[in-house]
């Protein structure tokens, strides 16, 4: 069929405009990305050219509340390469094993490996600066030193749990580390240089600097000189009893600061790795659940004043050595029993059955409703990772001889930090406070003050008439009952013992001579400053009593922290009262000054402790003049320098 010539050029002219179209749209395209589109592929092609060595940015520091730094970094460069630019693989695997200590092998293959950039890892990885100098000095084409930084922990073992630690990546990975990571990890810079696909620097595209951001600066309720203490008796503690674990706890009742907070076994957080993870994972105070004992009848003795169902000093009770409850006898710790006491007797002596009998005053709604609002059976809010939240009974479960064990602290089981936080609200007016370690973050330039925790008062659980009658119980405890051995002249420490027999593993009874001895202490008595819990598991070579082995280690917490916060001692509170076989008082000698030999002959019957290599007395704890019993044990620190006694 033939085709007219009309035709033809409707075909031509058709093709022509749709040609036209199309070359029209690619010149708009084009016109569109030359003009809009520009930045946007200018930085694709910068970002295809460009090599970041990056610049890790500082943490912040962690400081106690009174500036004193506790966490830290220190400059540990890394070694970073980049494989297209390295010129001669053999020679550049040669200098990079001598001064990093590893093969030329793996460094050969490190810097081969086609990747745009390798670290040398792990042995180029936070390296000395005397081993990055050294690198640098070589020159070698594609290797490039990244400024990197280590957390350092001053003070080693210190504080350890509470802190945590950071990873090579500079994460935190425990502790406050972990908790507020986003804060104390600031933002990391970079160095960015531009090359061609050949790995060939590009002279004409300048490097582009981004200066990192250091995070954040955190400063701590901790108290560096209560932390001491602490750490101090915990360290004898373990070389004395040889525990399986111990916990100590200092807390301001007044607004729920913690002052002071340490667990054993411990470790260094430079070198975590070098101990199990259910060590540096496991942070005792706030994590261990277990049955209290015995201090666990203040919130028993609190609940009973609060509710009106007791007279301390006018109703008395008989005790025979146990109780029966629905056909169970639940015996005293003093098997003979103590026959007709008062109820502050019962609350001194630390009475099993006697307080069966406040528990059952109660009855089983009003004793656990008491339980519940001093903050047993849900976590406390304290702002550390890994908290437990306890256990109580279902009350559908609770009959009567549930509640007469939950009466003297067995059968629940709670947490260190509980006991704290419930004793704190008992003995300060009555006001149930959260526990916080962050006190305030402060900027790591000006050193200026960005926020400030505010503390959390959650409600009050009792009056503060009934909170004062607490306190004077339990002044009594440490000045006439089981809590003797806690007793510090003229800081009118108040407390309770606990000895609570430790469960078996997956339930089925409980073992056998193997208990945790604690003690709950708070001081002093008329205006609390400090509450302190110390809690040690199964302590070797000594009888297991909560006021023989706690009791003496809170008492040298409480006295010592309290002196070196500044309160001073005060005139009145109870006298330590003398029972068989305890024996007269004695005044401390005063020690400082003396060298080795002159020791022993001012020792009379005290035992002493020497910690230190120097050969002069430089301290001394308890002080001069402080009343302790015959027998009681005096540290003394010795140092080179001789100081003259005061």
């Amino acid at each position: 069929m033939r085709v007219s010539n009309v035709t033809v050029r409707k075909r031509l002219i058709a093709i022509l405009i749709i040609a036209l179209g199309i070359f029209l749209i690619f010149i708009v395209r084009l016109g569109y990305i030359q003009v809009f589109k520009n930045g946007w592929l200018s930085n694709q092609a910068l970002s295809s050219w460009s090599k970041l060595i990056p610049y890790e940015a500082e943490r912040g520091d962690i400081l106690d509340r009174n500036g004193k730094v506790l966490a830290t970094n220190i400059s540990k460069p890394s070694v970073l390469v980049v494989p297209r630019q390295v010129r001669d693989p053999k020679k550049t695997a040669k200098k990079l094993a001598e001064v990093l200590d590893m093969s030329e092998k793996k460094a050969y293959q490190d810097i081969t490996k086609k990747q745009s950039k390798v670290y040398i890892t792990p042995e180029g990885r936070k390296i000395s600066n005397q081993k990055a100098s050294k690198i640098k000095s070589f020159g070698l084409p594609g290797v490039f030193i990244a400024e990197d930084f280590k957390r350092s922990y001053p003070y080693g073992n210190y504080l350890s749990h509470v802190l945590g630690f950071a990873g090579i990546d500079n994460q935190g990975l425990t502790g406050l580390e972990a908790y507020y990571d986003q804060q104390l990890r600031g933002k990391n810079g970079h160095v960015a240089f531009f090359s061609d696909a050949r790995g060939n620097r590009m002279a004409n595209i300048k490097d582009k600097y981004v200066p990192p951001e250091s995070g954040n600066s955190l400063k701590l309720t901790i108290d560096k000189r209560v932390q001491s203490v602490i750490e101090r008796e915990l360290n004898l503690a373990e070389q004395k009893y040889h525990p399986e674990g111990a916990i100590a706890i200092a807390m301001n009742p007044n607004n729920g600061e913690i002052l002071g907070m340490s667990s054993r076994p411990g470790f260094n957080p430079e070198n975590y790795k070098k101990v199990p993870q259910e060590i540096y994972n496991r942070n005792l105070p706030i994590w261990k659940t277990y049955e209290p004992g015995s201090t666990f009848k203040v919130i028993t003795l609190a609940a009973s004043l609060q509710e009106n169902l007791v007279d301390l000093k006018k109703d008395h009770f008989t005790d025979p050595g146990f109780i029966d409850v629905n056909g169970t006898k639940l015996h005293c710790w003093k098997r003979g029993g103590h026959g007709e006491e008062t109820f502050l007797e019962v609350v001194q002596n630390s009475c099993n059955p006697g307080f069966v009998k406040l528990g059952q005053k109660l009855g089983k709604d009003r004793l656990f409703s008491y339980i519940r609002n001093f903050g047993f059976g849900q976590k406390t809010g304290i702002d550390l990772q890994g908290e437990a939240k306890g256990i109580l009974f279902n009350m559908k479960n609770v009959g009567p001889l549930e509640q007469a064990t939950t009466a003297f602290g067995q059968g629940v089981a709670v947490t260190p930090i509980q006991q704290v936080v419930a004793v704190a609200a008992a003995v300060n007016g009555g006001y149930l406070y959260e526990p916080y370690i962050a006190k305030s973050w402060v900027d790591p330039k000006t050193g200026k003050e960005i926020s400030k925790t505010s503390p959390v008062e959650k409600r009050q659980v009792i009056s503060e008439k009934t909170s004062k009658e607490v306190r004077y119980a339990l002044e009594s405890v440490v000045a006439k009952g089981t809590g003797r051995n806690a007793y510090v002249q003229g800081y009118r420490i108040g407390g309770k013992t606990g000895t609570a027999q430790k469960v078996k593993e997956g339930g089925g009874g409980y073992m056998e001579n193997n208990y945790i001895v604690s003690f709950m202490g708070f001081a002093p008595a008329n205006d609390p400053q400090i509450v302190v819990y110390v809690a040690i598991d199964h302590p070797k070579n000594t009888v297991q009593f909560g006021g023989t082995v706690a009791a003496p280690i809170a008492g040298k917490i409480i006295g010592d922290s309290l002196s070196a916060m500044g309160v001073k001692k005060q005139k009145g509170g109870m006298q330590k009262l003398a029972k068989y076989p305890d024996q007269p008082m004695l005044k401390v000698p005063n020690f400082v000054g003396m060298d080795r030999d002159e020791l022993e002959a001012g020792l009379l019957d005290l035992k002493i402790d020497v910690a230190g290599k120097g050969h002069y007395v430089v301290m001394q704890s308890p002080q001069p003049g402080v009343k302790v019993n015959p027998g009681s044990t005096i540290r003394v620190y010795m140092g080179d320098k001789k100081k003259k006694a005061d």
